[in-house]
Formats: structure tokens, C-alpha cells, sequence
């Protein structure tokens, strides 16, 4: 009976989003469109570095794709880089420092090496959510979590996290991966959009690195 009614349930959403400009699922939409605030062209020759197939949060920053490079796990590790000091104008992180086998603060040390004096890092992740591989999960970071990793190596130029309970009934009917309809007078919308600072499902940190 349960899975008959989630069927149901999920069909219903569908429907009522047919023909509606839709953006990410439930637990990036609010954290994507928060962060495309700082979207800028970057100049021609500038370089960013992408940790496992972060690409689209480059994007996201204003970077194209013949200026991204990326190291995915398991072929590069985040605590061993193999670039030079200072080589990226930009260092970007999606939904990968829960699942470092080692001291993220090692990892976020070793991004900060290959950033150029200004460049800027950002870094998201989560904090309320449950276990998931990749192939396995062992952190968990608040927003000053987050600010105690990197606030020595710069400015915080963006700081925050997005979350609220409603989500996990939203989950536990099959809608978290669901793409969230622009529609602000949608369901859907609300549960992505609504924002209780005591319930931070996703967190992030911008940061400039200090010229120094």
C-alpha cells in the first residue's frame, strides 16, 4: 500500500510540473541559486580545479569548460595533488569532503596550496542527511565547521548552509531527486526554498585566499 501511494504521489508531481521551467533537485536548488550570485566572466586565461567531477559548481562560478580541470577519485586524491603551488585561479568542491578517508582539514590545506594568492575556493557538502557512498561516507560539517577549516588561509567571502524537516517527508515519498519547478506558487518550490537556519541539509564556504 505504501508503495502504491508513493507511485501515486510522485505521478501527481510529475504531472503538476508538466510544461513548468524546472531547476536542480530539492537539496541543491536553494544552494545553486544562492551561490550563482557569484557568477562573473573570467578572464580567458584563467585555470580552476575541479575535485570529482565538481564541473558544474565551476560553472556555476562563471568558468568554462576549456578553463576547468579535473581530479576525480580515485585516480587523484585530495590530499596529494599533483600541481604545483599556486597554480588555479579557482578551486572548487561539490559534495566531497563527507566522504574523505583522512583529516579534511589535510584536504582543504592541500587546495588552498595549489590556489593562487586571490583565488577564490568553494567548498559545499552537508550536514543533516543520511549515510551515502561514493564509495563511503564519514563527515559531516555545520557552516562554522566549515569556517574553522578555512578561515586561516583567507576572507569568507560567502558562508551558509539550506535545509528544513519538510524535506525528509519530500524524500520519503521518492521526490528528492525530482528536478524543483521554478514555480514559486509550487509545493515544491517551497519545501526547496524554505530555509531553517536550524536545519542546515547542505552547507558551504566561499573563501579568497589571503594575498599574503
Amino acid at each position: 500500500m505504501r508503495n502504491i501511494i508513493g507511485r501515486i504521489v510522485r505521478a501527481g508531481f510529475r504531472a503538476s510540473t508538466l510544461g513548468l521551467r524546472k531547476g536542480p533537485h530539492v537539496t541543491r536548488y536553494y544552494m545553486y541559486n544562492h551561490l550563482a550570485q557569484y557568477i562573473e566572466a573570467r578572464p580567458e586565461d584563467s585555470r580552476v580545479l575541479s575535485i570529482s567531477h565538481s564541473e558544474g559548481l565551476a560553472r556555476l562560478l562563471g568558468f568554462v569548460d576549456a578553463q576547468i580541470t579535473d581530479a576525480a577519485y580515485p585516480e587523484y586524491s585530495m590530499f596529494n595533488l599533483p600541481f604545483g603551488n599556486e597554480e588555479f585561479d579557482a578551486v572548487v568542491s561539490d559534495q566531497i569532503l563527507e566522504h574523505l578517508e583522512g583529516d579534511p582539514q589535510d584536504a582543504i590545506d592541500e587546495t588552498f596550496r595549489v590556489l593562487k594568492p586571490n583565488g577564490i575556493a568553494l567548498h559545499t557538502t552537508c550536514f543533516m542527511n543520511p549515510i551515502h557512498g561514493c564509495p563511503n561516507d564519514y563527515w559531516r560539517f555545520s557552516p562554522q565547521a566549515l569556517k574553522l577549516l578555512t578561515v586561516k588561509h583567507g576572507d569568507i567571502i560567502d558562508l551558509g548552509g539550506w535545509g528544513n524537516p519538510y524535506v525528509w517527508l519530500y524524500s520519503a515519498i521518492g521526490l528528492r531527486f525530482v528536478p524543483v519547478p521554478h514555480s514559486r506558487w509550487h509545493p515544491g518550490h517551497w519545501v526547496a526554498t524554505k530555509n531553517d537556519q536550524a536545519w542546515p541539509i547542505t552547507t558551504w564556504v566561499l573563501m579568497r585566499k589571503s594575498s599574503n
